[in-house]
């Protein structure tokens, strides 16, 4: 017998008891019987039937201080109470309702009737069962979710601060060893394979930091207008190294005058990698540039070289993070393959657009185009 079959009827009339119980009986529950209050009260304590039918007028107890007890305490407040009443007790009906009782059922008793009622609260209680059950679960996953996003917070507070610490300590060491006049050639060529490695591993780390913050909403957004050519100075002069090292030029064509509304810091890591990544295909003795033409309220960036071009199949892959494509350079450069997903991202919150054409072998031009002014959806 499941708990959920047990239904208690609680009436002095022993004729009203065996109706009742054939009824129920019939209908697949599992019915208990008492003949007063302070029986019931006793089987509750041993055993919780899932309603209870419950006669109104009865001696010693009467059905009222029954469902009254009930209700009071914590262990039984939530089983249905339907109670069984003559047409005449109007007023006995109304405050046991007030009391707590769910319904009533007139006697005689009308079998379909019966039945509907019981059914009804039995329904009602299990679907307010039900949904305890799933705020408990909810609750519990909530909770579960704060603790992991604690851990993840404590983990990308250790990655920030510890390693890249650790890197700057490895670049910085690494760099004062490249210096050494005392190396052979053979050691200053596995020095620089070591600070390349490095720097190969710093960038992913920054790279895998600013998309796990874009992801996280943790990335501060603070558009404002500014001028494009004194950042496109900036990091032209902070890739200058990287551009000698292969004899690539680098020439930019922006005016004083270009003005654009976007986070400058987003912006900023935008224009890093596309030109790092310009510099890294472009082959010895060639040439990146970076213009932009100004579009009523819009100014579209280009970012082309004259490097080892896209296939045609590859132009789809690159802003995907659910695809893994990474391309060697031409001096052997290896990719973290997040670099391009974080320029969309980071170009898409701007309420920009970004995207690429190109050929193989015959170099390549990146698109951004974002707005020169401040948008109402900003």
């Amino acid at each position: 017998m499941s708990q959920k079959s047990l239904i208690l009827i609680v009436d002095d009339h022993p004729h009203n008891l065996q109706v009742l119980g054939n009824i129920l009986k019939k209908e697949g529950y599992s019915p208990a019987l008492t003949q007063n209050g302070v029986q019931a009260l006793e089987f509750v304590k041993k055993k919780q039937p899932y309603l209870i039918l419950l006669d109104i007028m009865m001696p010693e107890m009467s059905g009222l201080e029954v469902c009254r007890k009930l209700k009071q305490s914590p262990a039984t407040k939530d089983i249905p109470v339907i109670f069984l009443t003559a047409k005449t007790e109007t007023e006995d009906i109304v405050e046991g309702l007030e009391l707590g009782a769910v319904d009533y059922v007139t006697k005689p008793f009308n079998h379909r009737e019966l039945m509907a009622r019981i059914n009804t609260h039995i329904e009602l209680k299990t679907a307010k069962q039900l949904i305890v059950l799933q705020k408990e679960q909810l609750k519990q996953t909530v909770e579960e979710l704060k603790q992991a996003n604690a851990t993840k917070d404590k983990l990308f507070s250790i990655i920030t601060h510890d390693l890249k610490n650790l890197f700057n300590a490895l670049l910085g060491f690494s760099e004062e060893l490249v210096n050494n006049n005392n190396l052979d050639t053979e050691g200053r060529q596995d020095i620089q394979v070591i600070q390349q490695t490095s720097k190969q591993g710093y960038k992913l780390l920054k790279n895998l930091l600013e998309w796990a913050k874009s992801q996280t909403g943790k990335t501060a957004f603070q558009p404002t207008t500014f001028n494009l050519k004194a950042i496109v100075a900036i990091n032209i002069e902070l890739l200058t190294n990287n551009a000698q090292s292969k004899n690539i030029t680098i020439l930019s064509d922006i005016l004083e005058t270009t003005l654009v509304f976007a986070d400058e810091n987003m912006l900023n890591t935008v224009l890093k990698n596309l030109l790092s990544n310009a510099i890294k295909f472009t082959p010895a003795n060639g040439t990146v540039a970076i213009s932009c033409e100004e579009k009523d309220t819009e100014v579209e960036i280009s970012i082309s070289d004259t490097g080892i071009g896209i296939k045609p199949e590859d132009i789809d892959k690159l802003f995907k993070i659910d695809v893994s494509h990474t391309t060697i350079g031409t001096g052997k450069e290896e990719g973290t393959g997040l670099g391009l997903i974080l320029c969309k991202e980071l170009v898409e919150k701007n309420g920009g657009s970004i995207w690429v054409e190109g050929e193989e072998g015959k170099g390549s031009r990146f698109y951004i185009r974002l707005p020169s002014q401040q948008k109402e959806w900003l």
